[in-house]
């Protein structure tokens, strides 16, 4: 952590409790969680017990939602920077850990909106029980049938008739789809599509996971990892009534809810992103400096290209950190909206660089880098997932080119400031 950022002695202590938690209870918990995971007609009907444990224990170590920032009553007052840095620490054992804190997508974001955004019913109703760890959530936004990255796209329908509104779509990668615990979907889609407006034709709506007419489809996979028991699915909403009281913050306000929710929950991702670094790094290290492994009479850690490799991944990640730390603190300053440019760029850095790091770690454990026995597989499938979730590379690339193509005209105004005050200062014989 760099000193540039300093955090509460609150947080510093959290910080400790959460890496010990981390370390001792977690990671070893891991192989355990893996074990318990449904097989056959379990698969998606059952739960690793072992989480249960995990839970209750980071519960009594206050280690428990950890994720809203300061602003909200329900929250346990850490700003976003501060959050960022106990990201980092679960991100060294994605599977377990941040659902231990009960501090995991897409659960983080949707219990972000519920308390943004939710009438008190729907927060007594939706709210309490996922922050107590009592339920799990999904949010339904990506689509089989149009390019979801530009969400103007989406072509679910979300039509009133009368107290209530009618909901017809498919849906596909709706994470978190595929859990028992899944009591509620967020679902967007266009409720006003003639809307001159392009940006208010979209609303969410909250749609109980048994309501009639809600089917999973069927469970995607990720380079063959279904990621049971929470999945990414594929769902359809057929004829699906809700009443009108399960809209989220009024008709037309779908995009305006989406961005509040994405920006911090993608700091969230890159945080975790550079724990998975830390730890893919370290178990290249462990590897390449075991005195048992060695080729063509040295260590792999004393062939200089593996050297090398050792140094540009600690460069990338620390470098990668700041530039995170940097966004989760200007969001504390100004909002995720002021914040966009930030976001952007860590949303494009950080995995690049997480998929670099375990490539490379990968490739210093040679085939068993590719196997069940260490986790880099898993987290390569991760990294390259994260290139897209939550936008694709190109969409923030697109809008950080955006941002940087406006200071074109202040450019050139500069640029002829500086041509006059030379010749003003060529034709005064060339002084001041």
């Amino acid at each position: 952590m760099s000193s540039i950022f300093e955090v509460s002695p609150r947080c510093k202590e959290l910080q400790k409790k959460l890496l010990d938690f981390v370390e001792n209870d977690c990671l070893p918990a891991e192989e355990v969680y893996e074990s318990q995971v449904g097989t056959g007609a379990n698969r998606w009907n059952s739960v690793p017990p072992i989480m249960e444990d995990l839970k209750a224990k980071a519960k009594s170590l206050g280690l428990w939602n950890l994720f809203l920032p300061k602003s909200y009553p329900e929250g346990p007052g850490l700003t976003n920077l501060e959050y960022a840095t106990l990201c980092e620490i679960t991100g060294r054992c994605p599977r377990t850990a941040p659902e231990a804190l009960n501090c995991s997508a897409p659960d983080t974001g949707n219990m972000e909106v519920f308390a943004k955004y939710g009438t008190p019913e729907q927060k007594q109703k939706y709210l309490v029980p996922l922050m107590n760890g009592e339920i799990r959530s999904a949010f339904a936004m990506t689509e089989v049938a149009v390019s979801s990255s530009d969400a103007t796209n989406i072509e679910t329908r979300i039509e009133r008739v009368g107290d209530n509104y009618i909901i017809n779509g498919l849906k596909w990668w709706i994470s978190g789809a595929g859990d028992p615990r899944c009591k509620v979907y967020l679902v967007m889609g266009k409720s006003d599509p003639d809307n001159e407006h392009k940006y208010r034709q979209q609303s969410i709506v909250i749609v109980p996971a048994d309501t009639p007419g809600v089917e999973v489809v069927r469970p995607m996979t990720v380079f063959g990892y279904d990621d049971a028991p929470e999945g990414h699915c594929e769902v359809r909403f057929t004829n699906v009534k809700v009443p009108v009281s399960n809209i989220i913050a009024g008709e037309g306000r779908g995009f305006e809810v989406i961005q509040g929710r994405l920006g911090p929950g993608r700091i969230h991702h890159c945080m975790r992103a550079i724990g998975m670094a830390e730890r893919s790094l370290d178990v290249m290290i462990s590897r390449v400096t075991d005195p048992s492994r060695r080729t063509f009479g040295k260590v792999l850690a004393h062939h200089g290209t593996v050297a090398a490799d050792v140094a540009k991944i600690r460069i990338e990640i620390n470098a990668a950190r700041l530039m995170v730390l940097s966004a989760a603190d200007k969001i504390d300053k100004v909002g995720a909206k002021g914040a966009m440019r930030d976001i952007a760029m860590a949303k494009v850095m950080v995995p690049q660089m997480l998929q670099r790091t375990i490539d490379l770690a990968i490739q210093a454990h040679g085939a068993a880098g590719l196997s069940q026995d260490f986790p880099l597989a898993r987290f390569a499938a991760g990294a390259r997932t994260l290139r897209i979730a939550d936008g694709p590379d190109e969409v923030h690339m697109m809008q950080l080119a955006r941002f940087e193509l406006m200071r074109g005209d202040d450019i050139r105004r500069k640029d002829k400031a500086v041509k006059d005050r030379r010749a003003q200062i060529q034709n005064n014989g060339s002084k001041l």
